[in-house]
């Protein structure tokens, strides 16, 4: 069972695409200082990364006006120049940190597989023998194939699904352990709609042909991997399943709706659920936890309702093929090549546009850094992650932190009583930097040389054993949702906290001998990000207790409501592939935290100055260098297949229109002296700025 899903902030979840349309000119798109504050003398001593202050130059395009396209003015030579590897989606700031991650990750797995006794060393290694994983076949999952197939009656399906659930491979209803919304001091159970392959329910509903012709591939590649097995009747077996999953698609509520925390915490007691839902054993399936449950918070009630009447009509033979093509999938990178190499045919290269697979071993660090987390994490950071910058980034982070305090007592629209309240969120905030203050054990977790089947099947029923278990005990409010290795940082709502893993305070994002501004652009505006999904459309929600529950008087509501709308609209109207704009709604909460990320951190640079005046280094004044600080961790390009998926599912913008959130701040106006003959430009009040 997997935990709650937290609000990411990039890495994988991010899009780009070289083909973006530049807005239309001049019409609507819809104080303590530590350590970072004495940057500026160390710069004389210290060389930064990149440039002379943490910029790289030379990825600019200087041929276009910085009011016209910022983004290009920034990143346009790196835009042109840089070529996405074979093996990505897409290529940017966050895939080069990944790739020195996973280097340095490799170093370690190889040095423990000279260790007989390392659980890390046998698990990697174990991994790269292609050759005895090859040897086997099917061997493995037969007995588990074996199951599903023997399966006699739909009465036996519930308990078959949740042991496939238990086993890492989707079914009809996905489920997960986490905080309670409205009660973050215990663990629930909570029950989403699921039994889609596909990405999103518009591959499957959508006229339009890219979509219709993913479909159709998607509908072959199920077929195939029956074949693979030695199934007959693939073709029809293959229709069957899409045509089920289609129907599911009708019924699912969209990603808009269940983004929305308030329509998607439903609690109720599992006999209630169960009535509820007609035509799937819940109370069967909920056994397989292990643990007393007597409620679960229902995400999508209306789509769960209705799958549990597809599956009560559904034959028999759709529902068990779904689960056989889903158990492949899973596995298929501890399969034989042929069922890998066809899963990435269809997952890697028509869904997200990828040439050539991963190599081997950058697998199986993947899998290494999955399965065995903590084990991985606390050697990556006693080597990779030195106390000086987990110290700076702490500060900066206060400074931040500080900023948005002081931001608070300057809004117009809030009320003097919600604002005592905010105040009290913020005094209430756990920041976490570099790795959590206590790591995970795994003895009771098997890993066998020779035996990569086994091992990825032991680890997902010892994480699915770990999450269930977790209920009726107290929160583990020192576990992480991410490893040190991960470029990425997430907001957790019920938690009251910010994280920032080790591997993302590196340069572009943060580098201590760069100048403060570029460090406030960058990694600045990330935490600013973070902090500010705690206040944006949904993490503003909940309360200082991590509560979900309203604490916003009714005209602040309708005032934040009010400006929200118009930044809806701003991004409703950008258009990054022909035919495809972005959803405004879809993509609110992640432009709100990049809009309110920018303010805060430009207010914290401003309070590290001091009230001195910032320095001009190579030319460029203190706020030119901030903006371009936060354009440059937002290089990227990205393959258009996987542009379009993320144009349906991504909740964050594509990262030309994250850099062009710029053309509502006055200081940036002011900064690169923006006119109304700019193609950015946007009239005053057009501009949205809520924070």
């Amino acid at each position: 069972m997997s935990s709650k899903s937290l609000l990411l902030l990039a890495g994988s979840l991010f899009a780009f695409s070289s083909a973006t349309a530049a807005p239309p000119a001049n019409k609507p798109t819809g104080a303590a200082v530590g350590p970072v504050a004495g940057q500026q003398a160390a710069l004389a001593a210290d060389k930064p990364q990149l440039g002379t202050f943490g910029f790289d130059e030379a990825g600019m395009d200087k041929t276009v006006a910085p009011g016209d396209d910022f983004y290009g003015f920034a990143n346009g030579t790196w835009a042109k120049s840089t070529v996405i590897p074979p093996d990505k989606s897409s290529f940017g700031s966050f895939e080069v940190l990944a790739d020195l991650s996973r280097q340095r990750t490799r170093g370690i797995l190889e040095d423990a597989k000279a260790d007989p006794a390392s659980k890390i060393g046998a698990a990697y290694a174990t991994y790269l023998d292609t050759a005895t994983i090859e040897s086997k076949g099917l061997t493995p999952i037969q007995p588990w194939l074996d199951k599903i197939k023997g399966l006699k009656s739909k009465a036996d399906y519930a308990a078959l699904a949740a042991e496939a659930d238990r086993a890492g491979i989707s079914g009809v209803f996905g489920d997960g352990v986490g905080q309670d919304d409205k009660n973050p001091d215990v663990y629930a159970l909570s029950l989403a709609q699921g039994g889609l392959g596909l990405p999103d329910r518009d591959y499957y509903l959508s006229t339009d042909a890219k979509l219709a012709e993913t479909k159709a591939a998607y509908q072959a590649h199920i077929a195939k991997m029956l074949t693979l097995a030695g199934e007959p009747d693939a073709a029809a077996r293959a229709k069957a399943i899409v045509d089920f999953e289609t129907e599911i698609a009708k019924v699912s509520w969209t990603r808009i709706d269940s983004r929305d925390a308030t329509k998607t915490y439903n609690k109720m007691t599992v006999a209630a659920m169960a009535k509820s839902a007609p035509g799937f054993d819940f109370i069967t399936y909920f056994k397989d936890i292990n643990t007393p449950v007597d409620s679960v918070i229902v995400a999508q009630p209306s789509a769960v309702a209705s799958i549990a009447k597809l599956v009560a009509t559904a034959p028999l033979s759709v529902l068990k093929d779904q689960l056989l093509v889903r158990s492949l999938d899973t596995y298929a990178g501890v399969l034989p090549r042929t069922f890998d190499q066809e899963h990435f045919a269809f997952f890697g290269t028509i869904l997200s546009g990828v040439p050539q697979q991963q190599d081997r071993w950058k697998r199986g660090v993947d899998f290494v850094s999955d399965a065995l987390a903590d084990d991985v994490s606390k050697i990556y950071v006693a080597k990779y992650f030195p106390p000086e910058t987990k110290a700076a980034a702490d500060q900066l982070v206060h400074n931040i932190i500080a900023a948005m305090d002081a931001r608070i007592d300057k809004l117009t629209w809030m009320a003097p009583e919600t604002k005592i309240k905010a105040h009290a969120k913020l005094a209430a905030f756990t920041p976490k930097i570099g790795y959590p203050s206590q790591w995970k054990e795994y003895s009771s977790l098997q890993i066998a040389s020779g035996d990569a089947f086994g091992n990825a099947w032991r680890t997902h029923q010892w994480q699915s054993d770990y999450d269930a278990h977790k209920l009726g005990k107290p929160i583990y409010r020192w576990e992480w949702g991410m490893t040190p290795m991960t470029i990425n940082a997430y907001a957790n709502f019920g938690m009251v906290e910010i994280v920032f893993p080790a591997a993302i305070l590196q340069p572009p994002f943060f580098d201590p001998h760069a100048d403060p501004a570029v460090n406030y652009g960058g990694i600045g505006t990330v935490i600013g990000h973070e902090l500010s999904h705690h206040f944006d459309d949904q993490g503003a929600k909940y309360d200082s207790h991590g509560r979900l529950t309203d604490w916003w008087t009714t005209k602040d509501v309708a005032n934040f409501t009010a400006m929200t709308g118009k930044l809806v609209a701003q991004y409703d109207a950008y258009e990054p592939l022909p035919g495809m704009h972005l959803k405004g709604a879809l993509t609110l909460g992640e432009n709100m935290a990049d809009l309110a990320g920018l303010t805060v951190s430009h207010d914290a640079y401003l309070m590290a100055l001091g009230g001195k005046p910032a320095p001009v280094i190579d030319g460029y004044t203190g706020d030119q260098r901030f903006y371009l600080g936060y354009a440059q961790v937002w290089r990227r390009n990205y393959r258009e297949a996987n542009l379009r998926q993320r144009l349906l599912t991504d909740p964050h913008s594509p990262s030309i229109q994250r850099v062009w959130m710029i053309r509502n701040l006055q200081p940036w106006y002011d900064a690169y002296k923006i006119g109304p003959e700019s193609k950015m430009y946007l009239p005053p009040d057009q501009r949205v700025l809520v924070w």
